[in-house]
């Protein structure tokens, strides 16, 4: 299988998918465009016609949206653990990875996943703070009644962490304060090796995409930007 992604700094949605495949050592190929990139649009339409990215490309099959790719991914490897083993446990890991599907459009526009960077109290505002403080009441409620299975939300590794780990850079970057369970939460996900390869990865980038830099000013291609 190949994987098409974006800029590993700025594109959440690549590094769900991608995140999930690594984790459960799923094999696949990486293919990574740049949204710099002039031909981004054309050459991401070549493949798949709704132009976004993750695509998942498996022989003559082409799957885009993160939530086809998961549920494909887990078809076709039924015993990798992308869902959740316990039923409960998957109904609910289901619903949280649907509502980060759909919703917390505040966080998405006022706080954009960007792991170079560091914006401390930029982006925050009442809608911020009331998306917050449901993802913080997710991640405490799962990680209460499925600590003792795994560090995890449902104790091991599920697509419900990977749906989440965008967030995690977010409050990272923006230097949102949580309480003790959800900071342990936080700091486990960063803790993953596939994590602190992709942060690597983007931190070598050095991309600039202005429509994702509402805070900082792009000076020059050999300056810091403030």
């Amino acid at each position: 299988m190949k994987l098409l992604i974006a800029n590993k700094n700025y594109s959440s949605w690549s590094l769900r998918s991608w995140l999930l495949l690594r984790e459960l050592a799923i094999p696949f190929e990486e293919e990574k465009l740049s949204f710099t990139d002039p031909n981004w649009k054309t050459s991401v339409l070549s493949i798949s016609p709704a132009g976004r990215v993750p695509v998942l490309v498996d022989d003559s099959l082409v799957i885009w949206d993160t939530l086809s790719i998961t549920e494909y991914v887990a078809e076709k490897f039924p015993d990798a653990g992308v869902w959740p083993r316990n039923r409960e446990a998957r109904v609910v890991a289901r619903s949280i990875c649907a509502e980060m599907h759909a919703g917390f459009p505040n966080i998405r526009a006022q706080m954009p996943m960007n792991i170079e960077a560091q914006l401390p109290g930029r982006g925050w505002n009442a809608e911020v703070k009331a998306e917050t403080e449901r993802i913080i009441a997710i991640w405490t409620t799962y990680r209460n009644q499925w600590a003792h299975a795994g560090p995890m939300l449902f104790g091991a590794f599920s697509a419900a962490d990977a749906f989440y780990a965008p967030i995690v850079w977010r409050f990272i970057t923006y230097g949102v304060e949580l309480p003790p369970v959800a900071a342990a939460y936080r700091d486990t996900i960063c803790a993953l090796a596939s994590m602190k390869s992709w942060e690597a990865e983007a931190r070598d980038e050095h991309d600039f995409l202005s429509e994702d830099e509402p805070y900082r000013t792009h000076i020059g291609p050999t300056t810091p930007m403030s």
